[in-house]
């Protein structure tokens, strides 16, 4: 096996407590490297399309990258493939925290779960040595007292550990798992976890990761350390709400469910209120050097002693999403959402969804059990997160996600804001047209990160009309490309430039690390991944019609704001689309073609 790599990997049966170690093929990683790929490949094996979600046959898929836990900068990430209980479909996710890099030191490059425990369960892996206890006590735990309980339980602070919280164990579709409080956010993985009566797994692990060039590679560390302290320097300052007042000047900021893209009280939760007010310590992830995290603390007023770390989506979405504008109380949701394992992003879009059904007599106090539901209520935010938990009133519908909202009550399909059955990001894409076809086309639902983030691109370097629709289609392709490879090494990719990891890849780190020439073949590889995963979403029943975008987008003009009279028609967004299919290669309907599965080896490594 190559270097970087374990070359194993752990299955573990919950329901007849049975484990097993199979090799990690070097023949597939050098076609699909690690991580999102890997996992991917195992999904299509083992998880057909008439799979139930929430059935003891869906299976959890956990692939490091040969990165991951390496002595670089913020080789924290690893990934999870699992079928979505919000989406239904295939679900990629990718996560930092201390468990990816413990799971390569216990000797193990993936980690797979399948079957169902008889009752509440949790795992504990010591480099070798799997073992199962009882977690019955600790039902109800939030996700945040599990990993507590997980660690001195364990008798290892330092271990790594995931958990799920009582959303999970209700099946709330929407449900997290927190992993060191970090999380596997979106697409419902909780719902899965708790499906299978999994509470929790924690990991320790004492062995090398072997490195081809050991010098190397802290030749190479050292010279990243020394260029990120520039070029990340703002995300130190401010972490990731540094996005929150740009996007709204140029009217891109979600507001009130997508009804407007301009938050007139913005500056109220903003990254220079968070640093100003609320931020008591930066975050570092494992062996990362920037410390983006913003570990917030409110001090005073009726939401005194919340605390959380804060990050851009969950501001746009559970603030100006919302109409909320007391930062401290979108620091209590997120708060909220942790302990009770719901993500966020999916949280503020049903928050807001809900708020609007309200205010247009759609919904009324009896659904949403007395609490009053308008845009801009602090207490309907944390209220209608703990009814989506709890599975009463409004919330139990909720709960079964967009997808469901939808099945149940179509004539509410106009306010939805969601592809696939995922909801939006903090982003509208009608201020920039290249992120309504990142939403469109994003292999696990609209998402701004596997959909390809452009963000930069569309709004800040200068290089593209944001409104155009000409050339979007291949800026979205290669800001998913990027993504699909970077997702499958094992590193953070608000580091990855230091490392040369671009649409156009340099450097020499995995050579380093690895001792294979695979720098040359990232974008190949990368497009490998991505129209695998299509593959797996067109045997899924996938197709055009899934890719469309919302309504709200596509027939509601913006009505003021820096974008005002600006919207994606179904025309427009069609040009892109067709632009599109034609570069990767897919028919008009969204099919991977059999020349394209040719072109890029699928049919002999599916076969």
């Amino acid at each position: 096996m190559l270097k970087g790599y374990c070359g194993k990997v752990l299955r573990v049966n919950l329901s007849t407590r049975a484990t097993s170690v199979e090799n990690l093929k070097e023949d597939e990683v050098k076609i699909l490297l690690g991580g999102r790929g890997i996992a991917a490949k195992y999904y299509y094996d083992e998880i057909g399309p008439g799979v139930d979600e929430l059935g003891p046959d869906n299976k959890i898929f956990f692939m490091t990258g040969p990165l991951t836990g390496t002595p670089l900068v913020s080789t924290t990430k690893f990934q999870l493939a699992t079928k979505s209980p919000e989406t239904r479909m295939y679900l990629c996710s990718n996560c930092g925290g201390d468990f990816g890099p413990q799971l390569k030191q216990a000797g193990f490059d993936g980690l797979i779960i399948e079957g169902k425990a008889a009752e509440l369960t949790w795992l504990s892996l010591k480099d070798g040595a799997l073992e199962f206890h009882d977690a019955r006590p600790w039902k109800g735990y939030t996700s945040v007292k599990t990993l507590g309980a997980l660690r001195e339980a364990f008798g290892e602070k330092k271990a790594g550990a995931m958990s799920i919280g009582p959303a999970g164990e209700r099946l709330v579709r929407m449900s997290y798992i927190n992993v060191d409080d970090r999380a596997f956010g979106r697409g419902g993985p909780g719902a899965v976890m708790g499906s299978k009566n999994l509470k929790g797994i924690i990991v320790k692990g004492s062995g090398d990761i072997s490195l081809a060039d050991a010098e190397k590679v802290a030749a190479i560390r050292k010279a990243a350390v020394v260029e990120l302290k520039t070029s990340r320097a703002n995300h130190t300052k401010f972490g990731t709400p540094q996005y929150v007042e740009p996007l709204n000047t140029l009217g891109c900021m979600p507001t009130r469910n997508f009804q407007t893209a301009y938050f007139e009280d913005c500056d109220k939760v903003d990254a220079h209120e968070m640093v100003a007010h609320y931020v008591k310590k930066n975050y570092a992830c494992y062996r990362c050097t920037v410390a983006c995290g913003k570990m917030c603390e409110v001090t005073e007023g009726p939401y005194k002693g919340a605390h959380a770390r804060t990050e851009f989506e969950t501001v746009g979405l559970l603030g100006p999403d919302c109409g909320i504008s007391d930062f401290a109380a979108i620091v209590k949701g997120n708060q909220l959402c942790d302990e009770l394992g719901i993500d966020t992003m999916s949280a503020g879009n049903a928050v807001a969804l809900t708020m609007e059904l309200f205010e247009k007599g759609l919904i009324t106090k009896q659904d949403t059990m007395g609490i009053d539901a308008r845009f801009g209520n602090p207490d309907a935010l944390l209220g209608i997160i703990e009814l989506i938990a709890a599975r009463q009133g409004i919330g139990d519908l909720l709960a079964e996600g967009m997808y469901g909202v939808k099945k149940a009550r179509p004539e509410w399909k106009r306010f939805i804001l969601d592809v696939k059955g995922m909801p939006f990001a903090a982003y509208d894409p009608r201020g920039f047209t290249g992120n309504g076809l990142t939403n469109g086309t994003s292999n696990r639902g609209a998402c701004h990160n596997v959909g390809g983030w452009t963000i930069r691109a569309e709004l800040q370097s200068g290089k593209y009309d944001r409104y155009a629709l000409e050339g979007k289609a291949a800026l979205v392709k290669a800001a998913q490309d990027s993504r699909a490879y970077v997702d499958s090494i094992g590193m953070c990719t608000v580091v990855r430039g230091a490392f040369g990891f671009s649409e156009a890849p340099t450097g020499e780190v995995l050579e380093a690390v690895t001792g294979y020439a695979f720098t040359p073949k990232l974008m190949e590889i990368a497009q490998r991944i991505y129209c695998l995963e299509r593959v797996i979403l067109n045997r899924e029943g996938i197709r055009r019609r899934d890719d469309l975008l919302p309504e709200r987008i596509t027939k509601e003009t913006l009505p003021s704001g820096p974008t005002k009279g600006r919207i994606l028609t179904d025309a427009m967004y069609d040009v892109m689309l067709k632009d599109y299919y034609g570069l990767r290669g897919w028919d008009a309907d969204g099919v991977v073609t059999e020349e394209t599965k040719s072109k890029w080896g699928l049919k002999e490594l599916l076969a």
